[in-house]
């Protein structure tokens, strides 16, 4: 198949294979790809089903050779067979060869070397090789240590071209009004080809490649995390799993550690190394007092050729003026931008094995603790589960906290059988002596609405006392609900609020909600695993269980 790729594009008029970013971003504005906003940034919008990733649109090819590495029972490994990818490839091809102009550049995810992924995007749009440009990482000069040097993936992104509804009724998704989707986002790992039809939202590239990195890593012995990662003075470096609103960036950035990235990592034999070149930022109620570091490197004031940074889906008013705070177009604004924008990184993007690892939580019912310290089959079912909760009023319908769980806190791009990952996890955490902290960023003194939202100068006291060793010389005591261990004391954090209970006036109150908290872990583990081969010294860390 990817012969047929070469062909095509040997006979295309017009290719521009790997121009400049300066270049690239000329021809985004030239092209109307994006408007260049007062600070010299790139802006642009996509339409209402572009404005976020489309999960149901996504879709792994089920080949022989590799599926019975995926598990197809998390929802959001939808499998297409062969014949339909075989169309939407033959379609594809034929749209390249339509456009007058197509841009193609040369890229590696992976700051180890000897773990770099080849990644050659093929668009018709210069500002999907900018984003690219922002995040993925420039081709090493010893890209032959790599095991995938002869590897290298087909990424293909054609946003602005729909599949034939016609042509692809009833082999891809039906919307609700009877239609056939026209967006797909579909990766065939055996063939190293991904196709991005009718998706504008730049993230789509992105994580359709890391879920790529996400299956190919742990069969060559490597732990893929969807992490954010940094490193002390000391050289110890630190990784922070957690979903969206949890805190996992804004605690990452700490003026004492470099920052390595803030999305997505691999753990191999030499240490961690970063995926990326860039990040990705949410900027829904962005200000520079709250995050300066994101705010300067979106909004620094630069020429728009040496700028780069694309917002995404914000609003902007007819004088430039930007509001992140206006959610009427979507919650979910974004900006590119690579990591040289920000000041306390390590360039490298590498460091060694890592000595703590924190498991970030907002629980919105208030009953689980602060902090607290995970043992190995803790620590893994705790990973399986991914655990954190939905606020009241943060989507249509919540009226009150709802659990929610996405494995390995990134269910949507880690393809491969659950125990594959935990085993891992497990086996690494053995072998390097690591920590491993379950942080709870959400509420105390009662359940959302009741209690308040821990302190974040708290939650820095205790992600601190985690990394450098001090919650390694107090005592614990046992959560036999949660099965976690939780420290009697940390420094700079008020005693009494460690243990749950003792900051609701209601105790009554508070064991009820813990128990029904407890019952929705059982509940979604025997939804999720109870069909997977997982150990049962894991099983019996499940609270509820």
């Amino acid at each position: 198949m990817i012969e047929e790729l070469k062909k095509v594009l040997e006979k295309h008029q017009d290719v521009r294979d790997d121009l400049s970013r300066e270049d690239l971003i000329t021809k985004a504005v030239e092209n109307k790809d994006a408007i260049v906003t007062p600070n010299g940034a790139l802006a642009t919008w996509t339409p209402s089903n572009s404005t976020g990733r489309s999960p149901k649109d996504t879709y792994i090819v089920r080949n022989p050779e590799s599926e019975l590495n995926i598990d197809w029972t998390s929802p959001n490994n939808i499998g297409l067979n062969p014949q339909t990818f075989a169309l939407i490839y033959e379609d594809a091809l034929k749209t390249i060869q339509s456009k007058k102009t197509i841009f193609t550049t040369t890229r590696v995810i992976g700051a180890d070397a000897k773990y770099a992924l080849p990644v050659k995007t093929i668009s018709d749009k210069a500002l999907n090789q900018v984003f690219i440009d922002n995040m993925f990482r420039p081709v090493p000069e010893d890209i032959q240590k790599s095991i995938f040097a002869d590897q290298e993936f087909q990424l293909i992104a054609l946003p602005n071209d729909e599949l034939d509804k016609d042509r692809y009724k009833g082999l891809v998704r039906d919307l609700p009004n009877g239609e056939t989707s026209g967006l797909c986002v579909v990766v065939d790992f055996d063939k190293r080809i991904g196709i991005v039809f009718g998706s504008k939202y730049q993230g789509s590239m992105k994580k359709l490649m890391f879920t790529v990195m996400n299956y190919l890593l742990p069969f060559n012995g490597v732990l893929p995390l969807h992490c954010s990662a940094n490193e002390g003075k000391d050289k110890d470096s630190a990784l922070l799993l957690g979903l969206s609103g949890t805190g996992k960036t804004t605690l990452s950035a700490d003026p004492n550690r470099a920052l390595l990235g803030d999305d997505e990592h691999g753990w191999s034999d030499n240490g961690i190394f970063n995926f990326e070149n860039g990040c990705y930022a949410k900027m829904i109620d962005m200000e520079r007092k709250n995050e300066p570091e994101i705010w300067d490197a979106v909004m620094h004031n630069a020429d728009y050729k040496k700028h780069g940074a694309i917002i995404e889906n914000a609003m902007m008013y007819p004088n430039g003026e930007i509001d992140f705070f206006d959610t009427r177009y979507t919650p979910n604004s974004r900006a590119s931008y690579p990591l040289e924008f920000l000041n306390n990184i390590k360039p490298e993007s590498t460091a060694g094995h890592p000595k703590t690892i924190l498991f970030l939580t907002a629980d919105a019912y208030g009953v689980l603790p602060p902090v607290s310290k995970l043992t190995k089959e803790q620590a893994m079912l705790w990973f399986l589960m991914g655990y954190t909760s939905k606020l009241a009023g943060t989507e249509t319908g919540v009226t009150e906290p709802q659990a929610t769980f996405s494995r390995f806190f990134g269910q949507p791009f880690m393809p491969c059988n659950p125990n594959i990952y935990a085993d891992m996890l497990g086996a690494k955490m053995d072998e390097h002596n690591t920590n491993v902290f379950l942080i709870n960023t959400g509420w105390s003194g009662g359940s959302y609405g009741t209690g308040s939202r821990i302190k974040l100068k708290y939650t820095r006291a205790m992600v601190d006392a985690a990394l450098n060793g001090e919650l390694d010389k107090v005592e614990y005591v046992k959560d036999e609900l949660f099965h976690v261990n939780v420290p009697t004391t940390c420094p700079n954090v008020p005693t009494e609020m460690l243990l749950p209970i003792n900051t609701w006036e209601d105790k009554q109150a508070y064991k009820t909600t813990a128990e029904n908290l407890a019952k929705k872990f059982s509940e979604n583990y025997d939804k999720a695993y109870s069909k997977q081969d997982i150990d049962a010294a894991i099983i019996a860390q499940c609270p509820g269980k």
